[in-house]
């Protein structure tokens, strides 16, 4: 009876959890809703083998998790939105994932893995976030043009991608959070055929990726 009565109540949640669909005007139950409502009958069907507390407490931790994930990326998108305005660097929302592209020339200067003091501030706010949303897994990636050697531009996108990764430490990121990864020139979003293509290649790019 207990789990019934919490697979109700979560149920209940997720259908009176509506959005207003903006083309029809017609209301709607929104996806993450949804979502956490079939977890939490799921899980609570599992945890009913057990005992009932352990049933109910299944079901309303899998019914949180799953309503859940997408809000918490919502506020975190907005928030570095916020902060990041006018500051040169891209917020990406890839499905539950956010990347944020930080372009090389306001970074560092060139060929330099130390991060310019004009761009602190910038990273400031990053961090502030990133710390304040700590249920996330960041992948820190540093991609570099085709000028020169593979073998020089793997390291220089290497430390330049830890160079970011341990300013976020200064500003309250755990480490234990981070992968941090060098790509050289293996994954360019331009043509390296022109300086503008070029240009665009040269960047660090932090994801953000809710914990599985």
């Amino acid at each position: 009876m207990h789990i019934l009565k919490s697979i109700t109540l979560l149920t209940l949640v997720a259908l009176t959890a509506c959005t207003t669909n903006p083309y029809t005007g017609e209301q709607q139950a929104s996806k993450a809703a949804a979502y956490g409502a079939g977890a939490a009958a799921v899980c609570g069907i599992i945890g009913s083998r057990d005992s009932s507390k352990h049933a109910r407490n299944a079901a309303l931790g899998c019914g949180a998790i799953g309503a859940g994930v997408g809000a918490y990326m919502d506020a975190q998108e907005r928030q570095l939105r916020d902060e990041l305005a006018g500051t040169g660097v891209q917020v990406v929302r890839e499905g539950d994932n956010i990347r944020l592209i930080m372009p090389g020339n306001i970074t560092f200067n060139t060929d330099s893995y130390n991060l310019r003091s004009d761009f602190y501030p910038t990273l400031n706010s990053v961090g502030t976030v990133l710390a304040k949303y700590a249920d996330t897994r960041v992948l820190v990636s540093g991609h570099t043009d085709n000028t020169g050697s593979h073998k020089y531009n793997q390291t220089l996108s290497e430390r330049r991608a830890g160079s970011v990764a341990d300013y976020l430490v200064t500003v309250d990121v755990q480490r234990s959070r981070m992968l941090v990864q060098g790509m050289a020139f293996d994954q360019p979003v331009a043509d390296n055929s022109t300086s503008a293509g070029r240009a665009q290649n040269r960047r660090v790019e932090i994801d953000i990726l809710p914990q599985a």
